[in-house]
């Protein structure tokens, strides 16, 4: 892993999500007749331009208490901050924050023995605030065996999203990202992953949820088979399917972000990914030049990196 990798991933998470930001709900029908090909405000959330939303501010989160080693006490103190004080948001005010995550935060708050007990459990907890914060978590595992991959994928997303469809889908996310940090080829990163979720998750009664993604033929997918809900499941056919079908970070995030619906999130999760492959400098410095707390994003990311000294290289 690189230095330019891992700040292309951060950066390219947040930079994918504040794409989506301004255009969130609207249907890809919409957006056919009136695309989004730049970085633009105000829109639904009446934001400026380069705001990325609560997706971005738990993953920056993640990546600040990483910094000090696996905590999760740590990271869930960051979580309630955030929402409760808007730490580590664009401008100082938590805004589209997911049921799920809201009601898990909550009960963080309350400083439970077990933060993991925090996170929904049932059917309906199954939507893609987990997924769309764990990109961090990857830059950390490389040197643990499966086993404890799992685990610590497992507790992260079980902050708020316990259930094992969530985990499940953080971890094959992870996964990829894992393979592009050591050798950035998609194709050996995503059919890698297609065969170690069919030998290690191979007992998993979660597994046939993804049988489309772990299949190897998810780019030959047609688009209109392409759900763009925030349903995990689909956020992560959604995200790689873009991934697998463009040859660009611009290109990987503007089909996303057109989509439609939950655009910012898997712009955001299709981004950490793009940013990873392609690198920092794939990020239209255009782009850059007008996201939210950039500097600072570039300082942590940094931060990171150096905390990590010893598993990085170049």
């Amino acid at each position: 892993m690189t230095k330019y990798q891992l700040l292309g991933g951060i950066l390219g998470l947040c930079t994918g999500d504040a794409l989506g930001v301004p255009v969130e709900f609207r249907s890809r029908a919409e957006l056919r007749l009136d695309p989004v090909t730049d970085m633009i405000g105000q829109g639904v959330h009446k934001q400026p331009p380069g705001t990325w939303s609560d997706d971005s501010a738990l993953a920056l989160c993640l990546a600040e208490s990483l910094c000090s080693g696996y905590n999760l006490a740590d990271l869930s103190e960051r979580f309630v901050r955030a929402l409760y004080e808007g730490y580590w948001t664009p401008w100082g005010k938590m805004f589209d924050i997911g049921g799920t995550t809201k009601e898990a935060i909550h009960r963080l708050r309350k400083k439970p023995a077990d933060p993991t007990t925090a996170g929904g459990r049932d059917e309906h907890s199954n939507g893609n605030g987990s997924l769309s914060r764990i990109l961090p978590l990857a830059f950390t595992l490389d040197s643990l065996d499966p086993g404890e991959r799992w685990l610590r994928v497992s507790q992260v997303s079980s902050l708020t999203h316990a259930h094992p469809r969530s985990i499940l889908a953080c971890a094959l996310y992870t996964e990829v990202a894992l393979r592009l940090l050591a050798k950035p080829e998609l194709q050996g990163a995503y059919l890698g992953t297609c065969a170690h979720a069919r030998k290690s998750f191979a007992e998993n009664p979660e597994l046939h949820h993804y049988r489309r993604i772990i299949s190897g033929e998810l780019a030959s997918a047609p688009e209109s088979t392409i759900k763009s809900t925030g349903y995990v499941v689909d956020t992560l056919e959604a995200a790689l399917w873009c991934l697998l079908t463009e040859t660009s970070y611009e290109g990987t995030v503007l089909k996303a972000v057109n989509l439609g619906d939950d655009s910012d999130t898997i712009a955001a999760i299709a981004g950490g990914l793009a940013g990873i492959l392609h690198g920092y400098a794939a990020i239209p410095t255009r782009w850059l030049d007008r996201l939210a707390r950039r500097a600072e994003i570039e300082e942590l990311g940094t931060r990171l990196f150096r905390s990590l000294g010893g598993k990085t290289k170049g």
